[in-house]
């Protein structure tokens, strides 16, 4: 339980202290907006006009040298008209990357410009807009696979071993919310037949690089006709066709599934073309996806994004496997 009552109060101390750095006014108004991996805060300035946000990490998860990497991407990106996401504000100094000490552990912050929008209606425009990320998406791995990274650049790698396997990053599956034995040995099958297929679907340049692994709704800001992608938080090397499976986080089971695939997969074709194997692994990706969700809510009970799933999304992802085995197995 990570983000408890106190912690929270000393991380906002600590963002209220760097106001300054930001050119913030002492008298904006602080409030905590999200918390999912880390922690994000609002600065409302009413006497700069002006909203900024401020994202603090979470402990023991990205190093300096990963945060400083994600916001030269974002700032590639921007330089070319890639995508329409928020810009990271530098302190007058020109640091992107701020730190402040919380007791004897050192916290890390970073801010950006407020981009004004909304998340894109569940009921009436989540096709339509889909549609418009897979644009975005086609865009983002035609950057990807052509841009020079800057020296030092490193971002964590998304493989099977660090999605669902011995090298996890957000956990071992295993630990599930109210995971029993009939369950884990349904998991325990997908498990190993995920392996073998991801294997055989290998990592070569055409299929595998740079992607933003977490386009869901709650991090795509509509306005006008205007489509803006925030929190590259989650950045790294993977699957580009991983990238669809991500957007859909949490959503796995929904019935708009399909509509939103097919949305995505027109959108991505005006921009680049797929091969006809990138089309056909979006279920299995889907399913990785599923498996690491399911170990994510376990190990970050703590968040509303977690408390909210429970143990209905963990029967959800035995029911999809189920599913999946009987088709694929």
């Amino acid at each position: 339980m990570l983000y408890d009552e106190d912690f929270l109060t000393r991380l906002a101390a600590g963002v209220r202290g760097l106001a300054p750095v930001w050119a913030v006014s002492d008298d904006a108004d602080l409030r905590l907006l999200t918390i999912s991996e880390n922690a994000t805060f609002l600065f409302d300035d009413p006497a700069a006009e002006r909203k900024v946000i401020v994202r603090v990490h979470r402990p023991d998860y990205h190093s300096e040298a990963e945060i400083l990497s994600e916001l030269a991407w974002i700032d590639a990106l921007r330089a070319e008209g890639v995508v329409a996401t928020p810009k990271p504000l530098a302190a007058a100094d020109g640091g992107l990357l701020q730190r402040f000490s919380d007791g004897e552990s050192l916290r890390h912050a970073v801010a950006f410009e407020h981009m004004t929008g909304s998340e894109p209606d569940a009921e009436t425009d989540l096709v339509k807009w889909y549609g418009a990320l897979g644009e975005i998406n086609a865009r983002l791995h035609g950057h990807s696979r052509r841009w020079r990274r800057p020296a030092g650049f490193v971002r964590k790698t998304w493989d099977f071993d660090r999605i669902i396997g011995a090298g996890a990053h957000w956990g071992d599956w295993r630990e599930a919310l109210g995971l029993d034995a009939q369950g884990r040995a349904v998991l325990e099958r997908m498990h190993v037949l995920l392996q073998a297929q991801t294997a055989a679907y290998g990592m070569g340049n055409d299929r595998f690089g740079l992607v933003h692994c977490d386009m869901r709704a709650a991090n795509l800001l509509v306005e006008g006709e205007r489509l803006g992608v925030i929190d590259f938080d989650d950045c790294g090397f993977s699957w580009f066709a991983y990238d669809f499976a991500a957007a859909i986080s949490f959503i796995e089971h929904d019935p708009v599934v399909p509509a939103l695939m097919e949305a995505w997969l027109e959108g991505y074709r005006r921009t680049a073309p797929l091969a006809p194997e990138q089309v056909a692994a979006l279920p299995m990706f889907i399913m990785l996806r599923r498996m690491q969700l399911t170990a994510w809510i376990a190990s970050h009970a703590e968040t509303p994004t977690a408390q909210s799933m429970g143990t209905a999304y963990t029967d959800g992802t035995v029911m999809l496997a189920e599913r999946y085995l009987s088709e694929h197995g």
